[in-house]
């Protein structure tokens, strides 16, 4: 029996990372713009840091998470998603004592124990961004402005931005009494996890997607219509800095997210073309998950996409990220010829620390098979090394372009072609 790669995970195999590492850049790079440093925390946390942090009512702490013991008998768990992780090391490492606010960003795997279908893996890769300690709502415009401009520079059409305000714990009692009241007389026909989160958490019940819940919620109340003025207030600021910045929006009453630390602003992106999993990035505020961590209270407010699902949307949409393999020169040899090898790796290590992509024949091919090669790889240029040429200090250099051959001496060869 062979052994395969475990359900729910994937290989990525070259040029497919070449694409990742483009769209990587992208997202670096528009970090760097808006001011966001990397962030590198450790792959496995202590549980107890998503069942504080997550919440204990969430799907992902009930069902999803990857929780061992270790020879310490500690229970620890596969992170099923970063931003606890990042809360964490903001504040083990004091960066409240930095000048606020703190911006970081991440890119690295998840772990959840989901059934595997398009665009949900037991493994994927995720990019966040979170900035800590400012409450201003133009805070939370700067973290949906980032995250919509770089959808916008990737070229995925068809975007819609959906935002809410899932209030705070001044204001989301008497919404879950309202809510809770709205949806009890048919209580008995919710699913058996709505029944649960009824008690613990009925704004969750928003968020199901049975369609029986879903048609049982239709005409509830807003949370919207039930925000404290500091609430309200917030949230007209976030449309107005959105308005201002030309970021078209909408206003979703049902959106709450799958976390229980959100507060306040809440929102997603969704793109078409890719069904029923069309949201590709989600985020918001969460004032108070450093606190349910132990710190101090810090405002902090934040998103995460999926970068797997990028590479669905563009594959939905008949796009795709170009990629170049194609390499500078290729140094071909006479087989068997005495000391041609190893003065050809000599300059093929010469070439590429003057970073020229070069490569050399490594399993022994005749000189016509590594001229067909040299072309199957695109070399613009072919160097040509025998014992007559290495005899004289000297290797022919033929241009694929245009077929043109000239030779040089081979101590001129990184100069000639550093010119080109």
């Amino acid at each position: 029996m062979s052994i395969t790669r475990p359900r729910g995970t994937n290989d990525f195999l070259p040029p497919e990372t070449s694409k990742w590492q483009i769209v990587e850049a992208m997202l670096r790079q528009i970090c760097y713009e808006f001011g966001y440093g990397e962030i590198r925390t450790p792959i496995f946390e202590d549980t107890e840091l998503f069942a504080r942090g997550v919440g204990s009512t969430t799907d992902i702490v009930q069902k999803e998470m990857y929780t061992f013991a270790d020879q310490g008998d500690r229970s620890l768990t596969l992170r099923p998603e970063n931003t606890a992780g990042v809360v964490r090391a903001y504040i083990e490492n004091k960066l409240a004592a930095q000048t606020q606010p703190v911006k970081m960003f991440y890119i690295g795997p998840m772990f959840r124990y989901e059934r595997p279908q398009a665009g949900r893996f037991r493994q994927f890769h995720q990019f966040g961004i979170e900035l800590f300690g400012s409450s201003s709502p133009f805070a939370d415009a700067e973290v949906i402005g980032l995250a919509w401009e770089f959808y916008n520079r990737l070229g995925i059409r068809g975007l819609e931005l959906h935002i809410n305000s899932v209030g705070c714990p001044n204001c989301r009692p008497g919404y879950r009494t309202a809510l809770q009241n709205f949806i009890k007389p048919r209580y008995d026909e919710l699913c058996d996890s709505c029944k649960t989160r009824f008690d613990k958490n009925p704004l969750r019940i928003l968020d199901c997607k049975s369609p029986v819940c879903r048609e049982i919620c239709e005409g509830a109340p807003a949370m919207a219509e039930n925000l404290c003025q500091d609430c309200a207030e917030h949230f007209a600021a976030v449309q107005k800095a959105l308005d201002a910045a030309g970021i078209p929006y909408q206003i979703d009453h049902n959106l709450v997210r799958g976390l229980d630390y959100y507060t306040k602003t809440a929102f997603e992106i969704l793109a078409s073309g890719i069904g029923a999993q069309s949201a590709v990035c989600g985020g918001g505020r969460y004032d108070g998950l450093a606190e349910e961590l132990g710190a101090v209270p810090t405002p902090g407010v934040g998103f995460a996409l999926g970068m797997e699902r990028i590479f669905t949307v563009l594959a939905a949409q008949g796009e795709d990220i170009e990629v170049s393999d194609y390499i500078d020169v290729y140094i071909a040899t006479t087989p068997g010829g005495s000391g041609v090898t190893e003065a050809a790796f000599a300059l093929n290590m010469d070439l590429r620390r003057a970073g020229i992509r070069s490569e050399q024949d490594l399993i022994g091919r005749s000189m016509k098979a590594q001229f067909k090669y040299a072309d199957k790889v695109g070399a613009r240029y072919v160097i040509i090394i025998g014992e007559e040429e290495l005899a004289n200090g000297q290797a022919q250099l033929r241009d694929m372009q245009d077929s043109s051959q000239s030779l040089l001496s081979i101590n001129e060869i990184r100069k000639y072609l550093l010119e080109r």
